[in-house]
Order: structure tokens, then C-alpha cells, then sequence
């Protein structure tokens, strides 16, 4: 009889199933009425007075035995139906929302407006060679005007570096396409500037390029303005004479911001004017680089900083609030 128990024990420990109808199937074979265990107490009466201690041991071993298998059993089974009516994809609780950031908002903005002209998107690589960065755009070796783009060089001979400015997309755009093209190029540029609330040495363009037969400045001018009027809600714009290598002739367009608060006449310098951008008419020489007929073909070209835009419109006073990733910032531009 005591070797019959050591049996059923063996049965009780290797029994595993995760199945309901199993589980109690195994409850009645063992505590059931007509189970084993009540036939064991039953023959315990009939055991002779000195082996029913030694039965009643093993009796006891045996139901403590399938009441912690059967329990094991019933919290296994109910852990997997739990889990299969959870739905594990969902994320834990509470889940805070996020934002776009305020240079996205800006950039997508920026996009929209030209997209709604007929501009087109084009990219290109952040690390970039000589050729695309300066030397096509009309700014040759030992040109004086690369000293206002101050560069992170990777490599030298041959020159491999980050690019400074998103120009460098325009060239491969032209080398790769056909006249006419209308593209915008957004995205990083670095140069080696001293971080201040005004300047850092990452930050963000979205240039213009429009290249096509019988293009004036005229077209440029008009663009420009309804640029600004869509952006800012301002229709007055003025162009200065400046100098880019790569157009020819070029201008800065400040516009008219206007002196109706102290943060006006701060952001102003006390003109109501502000500058916006960088433009001109591509040089003939940079379409001679690119294989384009400059006899055939003109066009205008323009660039702003996006954080530039970003400070304005938002009255933002410190660049490297972008770049610092506080959420308290961040969390501002939620319902936007």
C-alpha cells in the first residue's frame, strides 16, 4: 500500500496542463467523492494499529501534495486567460503625449507654402566633398568668401566635410535633373561659431532654387512676397544689395515688423524692419558647373535659417533653447 502511495505521488508532482476540463478531471480522480483519497481513509480503518501511523503520514503527504498541485494548476491557467484578453500591444499607463517640435512646426509650414507654388522637396547628404559644398557654387579654394562659412572639416585631401549651408543639395539636384526645376532643400547645417543665445554651431536652412527659361527677378520679388505675406501676415517687404557668390545679383529682404510693443523695437533695433533672408539670381557661373545653358537658362535662388523664423514667431529669445531638449519648452507647442 505505502508503495502504491510513493506511485500516485510521482503521478501527482509530473502532472502539468493548462486545459479546465484536465485540471478537474485531475480534482475528482483524486478528492472527488469516489476519489482516491477517501478510499485511502476508508482503508486506514482496516490497517493494523502499528503501520497506521507510518499510512496516515504518507495519506497526508499525498493531499497536501495534490492540493498544492491543484493550485498550482488554477493560478497558471488563470495567469494565461488573463494575457490572452490583455492586449500586450498597448503601451503602460499613463502615457503622455508628445509634440512636434517648434523647428518642425516652422519647417512643415515653410514647405506647405511653397509646395502650394509648385516647389517640390529634394534632400541630400549632411557630410559632403569640396566640390558640391564650395567649388561648384562660384567659391573656388582660397575664395575670401568661404571665411564666412567656418567648417567642420571630417577629412582633408580630398576635402570631406559638414556642410554649411543646404546649397550643396541644389548642386546635385541640378546635376542629376533636367531644366526646369523648382525645389526646396530644408535641413542641418554646422559651422564652427561660438554658441550664444544668437548663434550656434548646428542649425537649420530651407533654401529655394528656380531654374527655367525667361526667369527674372521680378519672379523672385513676387515669390518672396507672397511668401512673407502667407508666413507672417505682412505684405511689406524691402530688398538690400548684398553680396553670395553663387547669385548674382543678390539682396536681403527684411520685412516690415512693425513698432506696436517693446519687444518690437528690441527685435528691430528700433527700425520696425527685419531681416528675413538671403536671395538673388543664380550665377551664370554655377550653371556652367552643373552643364545648365546660363544662355538658355536663368533663375533665382533664396535661403533663411529656420531657427531665425522660429525666434520670430514664437518671441523666442535664446537659440540653444532648441537644441537643450527641456520638456518644459517643448510641452508649449502640445495643441499645435
Amino acid at each position: 500500500m505505502l508503495e502504491k502511495i510513493d506511485d500516485l505521488l510521482l503521478e501527482v508532482q509530473n502532472f502539468q496542463s493548462s486545459a479546465k476540463d484536465e485540471i478537474e478531471q485531475f480534482r475528482l480522480k483524486f478528492n472527488g467523492k469516489k476519489g482516491i483519497m477517501n478510499d485511502f481513509y476508508e482503508s486506514l480503518k482496516q490497517i493494523p494499529n502499528e503501520q497506521k501511523k507510518d499510512f496516515g503520514q504518507k495519506i497526508n503527504i499525498l493531499r497536501n501534495s495534490v492540493n498544492e498541485k491543484l493550485e498550482e494548476l488554477r493560478s497558471s491557467s488563470e495567469s494565461k486567460m488573463t494575457l490572452e484578453k490583455e492586449d500586450l500591444t498597448r503601451p503602460a499607463f499613463p502615457l503622455e503625449l508628445g509634440s512636434r517640435h517648434p523647428i518642425n512646426l516652422v519647417k512643415n509650414k515653410i514647405i506647405d507654402i511653397f509646395k502650394s507654388i509648385g516647389f517640390a522637396v529634394a534632400d541630400g547628404p549632411e557630410i559632403e566633398d569640396d566640390w558640391h559644398n564650395f567649388t561648384a557654387l562660384n567659391l573656388p579654394e582660397y575664395h575670401p568668401a568661404r571665411d564666412m562659412q567656418d567648417t567642420f572639416f571630417i577629412e582633408q585631401d580630398p576635402d570631406v566635410l559638414l556642410r554649411t549651408h543646404t546649397s550643396s543639395v541644389q548642386i546635385r539636384h541640378m546635376e542629376n535633373n533636367e531644366p526646369p526645376m523648382r525645389i526646396l532643400s530644408p535641413g542641418r547645417v554646422f559651422r564652427n561659431e561660438a554658441v550664444s543665445s544668437r548663434s550656434h554651431c548646428i542649425f537649420h536652412q530651407i533654401e529655394g532654387l528656380y531654374i527655367d527659361e525667361n526667369v527674372s527677378f521680378a519672379d523672385l520679388k513676387q515669390t518672396i512676397q507672397f511668401f512673407t505675406t502667407e508666413l507672417f501676415g505682412k505684405s511689406k517687404i524691402r530688398m538690400r544689395p548684398s553680396y553670395f557668390p553663387f547669385t548674382e545679383p543678390s539682396a536681403e529682404v527684411d520685412v516690415y515688423w512693425g513698432l506696436n510693443s517693446e519687444t518690437d523695437y528690441r527685435i528691430t533695433k528700433g527700425t520696425g524692419w527685419l531681416e528675413i533672408m538671403g536671395c538673388g539670381m543664380v550665377d551664370p557661373a554655377v550653371l556652367r558647373n552643373v552643364n545648365i545653358d546660363p544662355d538658355k537658362f536663368s533663375g533665382y535662388a533664396f535661403g533663411m535659417g529656420i531657427e531665425r523664423i522660429v525666434m520670430l514667431l514664437y518671441q523666442m529669445s535664446d537659440i540653444r533653447m532648441f537644441f537643450e531638449n527641456d520638456i518644459r519648452m517643448l510641452e508649449q507647442f502640445k495643441t499645435m
